[in-house]
């Protein structure tokens, strides 16, 4: 095609490089064009790469603000720490550069607000990147609550669960921001993997609200231990043994919603376990399990037992993906599955670059983006004075009641 997206990417350490050779690269539409990162070597090694695809050298820099000031760059995709996203994603809007943002929490509602003003002054446009509200599972079940299958929505459910031990520990070796941040905070520190396709589903910001959350922690203990009995790491980083971590391993929220609805997230990376984001959707007419891959509807067989119905139910979602799964997913590639998480960073930056050069509302917005990321700001407050409960913000200023409902695609 003749009109191409020129990227810079900012941010390049293992996600953000990650995703720009193994998701941006492969897409004809796009090219990348400039890159940054605030160590020198990493800018060094992302210029690298474009190099051997484009065989062009890009701009390559240290300070973000001189990506942001050139003619060549029409978008960035920002994937630099949590501490930064939204004050870089801020200026690039104020720069007139599409944005698309990684995830990750805020420390504080002031900053959301200044992202949303920022979107509302420019117009430009923004992005939210939450790839699982582009999961495969996420939109067979969103598909099929649109279709009624479950009756009314009454309440949803999810997790970060995902052993980060090793990662968070090599954070000082790795110069990842991961370490800082379990030390010097308790939070709900990555809400919106498990958050944003529950949103979604439960159309917030779009007639419905979240209204306020409860949050409480666990006490810390899973990463002292795991720094005890890992001799190696104190050997690499001796700082690990003098840290007091603040992050309790495992922080519960629950957030209530105008409409009703309830939603329950857990924090939970610090002790052993396998990987899951339990989505949990349950309705006056059925439910789904994640950890299950099951859905369960009034007339099945009712069981006393957990092992009975997984006996007999686990993973009978397949046969509903049949009917109910979208287009996208029907007719993805191997080549697409090889790519971030399973397909779904191509799926995402597709919706991306089809909304952008048809000039469209992004799928996923800054108002999204404001209320998800509230939770982490919200949260430690919240844990902070022994689980009282926190206003949510309304970023919309009340448009919430009239904006029409939309999914991220077609399903």
């Amino acid at each position: 095609m003749d009109k191409k997206i020129r990227f810079g990417v900012i941010g390049l350490g293992c996600r953000g490089l990650g995703t720009m050779v193994t998701v941006l690269f492969p897409f004809d539409e796009i090219i990348v064009t400039a890159v940054c990162d605030t160590y020198e070597d990493r800018a060094d090694e992302g210029a690298k790469a474009v190099f051997e695809k484009y065989g062009t050298q890009p701009f390559s820099t240290t300070d973000f603000n001189q990506l942001l000031a050139r003619d060549d760059v029409d978008a960035v995709y920002i994937a630099c720490s949590w501490e930064d996203h939204i004050k870089v994603a801020i200026a690039a809007l104020n720069a007139k550069k599409a944005v698309a943002l990684e995830v990750g929490g805020a420390y504080n509602t002031d900053e959301l607000w200044e992202l949303v003003d920022a979107y509302e002054k420019t117009k430009t446009p923004f992005m939210f990147m939450e790839n699982c509200c582009f999961g495969k599972t996420e939109l067979l079940v969103t598909s099929m609550a649109r279709r009624g299958l479950f009756g009314e929505i009454v309440h949803c459910s999810g997790a970060y669960a995902h052993d980060l031990r090793g990662e968070i520990c090599g954070g000082n070796i790795n110069r990842h921001y991961r370490l800082r941040n379990y030390a010097d905070r308790n939070t709900e520190n990555y809400p919106t993997h498990e958050l944003g396709p529950i949103a979604k589903l439960l159309n917030i910001n779009r007639g419905n609200r979240f209204v306020s959350l409860v949050s409480v922690s666990s006490k810390a203990r899973g990463l002292a231990q795991y720094i005890s009995d890992h001799e190696e790491l104190t050997e690499k980083d001796p700082s690990l043994k003098s840290i007091n971590f603040m992050q309790g391993d495992i922080v519960n929220t629950v957030i209530t919603c105008e409409n009703g609805e309830t939603v329950a997230l857990k924090l939970d990376t610090t002790l052993p376990r396998s990987y899951s984001r339990e989505f949990t959707v349950r309705g006056t007419k059925g439910a789904y399990f994640e950890d299950s891959n099951s859905f369960y509807f009034d007339g099945m067989d009712e069981f006393w037992t957990t092992q009975e119905y997984m006996a007999k139910y686990a993973n009978n979602a397949a046969e509903y993906a049949k009917k109910y799964l979208p287009e996208v997913w029907k007719n993805i590639t191997e080549e697409q599955l090889k790519s971030g998480h399973g397909g779904m960073d191509t799926v995402e930056f597709q919706a991306f670059i089809d909304a952008y050069l048809k000039g469209e509302e992004m799928p996923v917005d800054v108002y999204d983006a404001a209320a998800w990321m509230a939770v982490s700001a919200l949260a430690e407050r919240s844990i902070a004075e022994g689980g009282a409960p926190q206003a949510f913000p309304d970023f919309t200023k009340g448009a919430w009641r009239e904006r029409p409902c939309a999914d991220v695609m077609k399903l």
